[in-house]
């Protein structure tokens, strides 16, 4: 038995019972809460070590509750963010506000343990600074050996001589961000912490608050200016901020400085400030939605960073890359992708770029297999049907959902016979967590005795 406390904060009673019994199994103490009243009330009687917080929720989304810990003071302990509606940009914004890491529904039994076990072991502390706030993890996405990749490293050592705000333009997950913390890090004249912010989670009518602090009764809040001195402030999707926040970092890039909301005291802001946009920002200039000064400010230097689909030589480079990473940081055990996987994967659009490409490796090493990855294993984490399994039935005559849940049935009855009932070869073979296998085939109603009779 381990002892750490765990509180689970979800509204659905099937969720939240599922985590209780596998956490109670594995040895924590773990106590529920469906709604964000209610999670409220039990970080008010005790901390726990860890939450594992929902970010939909009825009466308080969970981006939100976060938020209120951190500015409250309260946030004592490590978050993970569920959510069955995940994507990227939602995760950056959890862990803009404070969790140490994000997790999908349905959940993986693998990837909740190893969340859970990271996130106990480094806690709060190891990814914020020291104003609580969080810092994104570092991640390989720089690896790759064409002319393009090179190209972007020696921007890397050129960029971090220098001082003076840079524009980043690229889609989502083509790599902004971590070019931006490589430069911060490679930078030897910065010493304050690396702060993102997501332009498009600032409330219209907060976003200065949010933005330059507040000063109430003698206590002080910090907002996004202050965090980041001696630091960098990296904007992510600068077309995005509401027009009080553009004119309030205009005034501070400008005037060096800011005062706190309820505050007359001018505080400096001493960071260097780097933007993103996933196209270039003129259009939006035009539009008026972008200050035209603020575009001049903070674009002195422009690089363009190109999606995967457009230099796809680099993705055996990169596939080695996260396979070391998430060896190294989360202990999964060593695979490698044959050069028929590689090929595979190289001719794909990846929509959602680096990131996308790193969360497909991580989804692999967690199923697990032999030594070598090959082409069928992709195709199964890609989920990609194989032809000999395209004669099943397809009900016409039923609504999508129950059409759906009819192929369901009848894939995983054939796949479950071919492996003539034994789940474990099962879960490999359909590419999913054996936890989310059992809980699928008994929504199924999928009974295993009976097939394997």
């Amino acid at each position: 038995m381990n002892g750490n406390s765990v509180l689970v904060v979800d509204d659905e009673p099937d969720i939240r019972n599922l985590l209780q019994e596998i956490l109670e199994d594995e040895g924590y103490n773990v106590s529920t809460a469906d709604n964000a009243a209610a999670a409220q009330h039990c970080i008010s009687e005790s901390t726990p070590d860890l939450v594992l917080l929902d970010i939909w929720m009825p009466d308080t989304d969970g981006v939100t509750l976060l938020k209120m810990w951190q500015g409250s003071g309260e946030l004592a302990f490590p978050v993970i963010m569920i959510s069955g509606h995940g994507t990227v940009e939602t995760a950056v914004e959890a862990t803009r506000h404070g969790a140490v890491d994000f997790i999908e529904k349905p959940v993986s039994l693998a990837k909740l343990l190893l969340t859970v076990e990271k996130a106990l072991a480094e806690g709060q502390a190891a990814n914020s600074d020291a104003s609580g706030r969080s810092v994104v993890k570092r991640l390989p996405l720089l690896a790759g050996d064409s002319a393009y990749m090179k190209s972007i490293q020696d921007q890397v050592h050129v960029q971090s001589q220098r001082s003076d705000t840079l524009l980043l333009i690229g889609e989502p997950g083509s790599g902004r961000v971590l070019f931006a913390q490589n430069v911060h890090d490679a930078n030897q004249q910065i010493h304050g912490p690396f702060i993102q912010l997501r332009c498009d989670t600032l409330s219209t009518s907060h976003s200065v608050r949010e933005l330059c602090g507040e000063e109430t009764d003698g206590t002080i809040s910090m907002g996004y200016l202050e965090s980041a001195n001696t630091g960098t402030l990296f904007l992510t999707d600068i077309d995005h901020l509401p027009s009080a926040a553009q004119e309030c970092i205009r005034a501070a890039i400008e005037q060096q400085g800011f005062t706190r909301v309820g505050g007359t005291q001018r505080v400096p802001f001493r960071a260097r400030v780097m933007a993103s946009a996933r196209a270039d920002i003129q259009p939006a200039v035009k539009e008026g939605r972008l200050d035209a000064t603020l575009a001049r400010l903070v674009s002195s230097d422009t690089l363009n960073l190109k999606p995967l689909r457009e230099h796809p030589e680099d993705i055996p480079t990169m596939l080695e890359a996260f396979v070391n990473w998430h060896v190294e940081e989360e202990g999964l055990p060593y695979r490698h992708f044959t050069v028929g996987a590689q090929n595979r994967l190289r001719n794909l659009d990846w929509p959602g770029n680096l990131l996308e490409l790193k969360n497909l490796v991580q989804r692999i090493l967690l199923i697990g297999g032999p030594a070598e990855i090959d082409v069928s294993e992709v195709n199964r984490a890609l989920g990609v049907v194989p032809a000999a399994e395209t004669s099943l039935t397809l009900r016409h005559d039923l609504p999508l959902r129950e059409a759906r849940a009819d192929f369901e049935r009848q894939y995983l009855l054939k796949c479950l016979a071919e492996a003539q009932g034994n789940i474990g070869d099962l879960a490999k073979h359909v590419g999913m967590e054996r936890t989310h296998l059992y809980r699928k085939l008994r929504n199924l109603n999928i009974d295993l005795d009976k097939v394997r009779e």
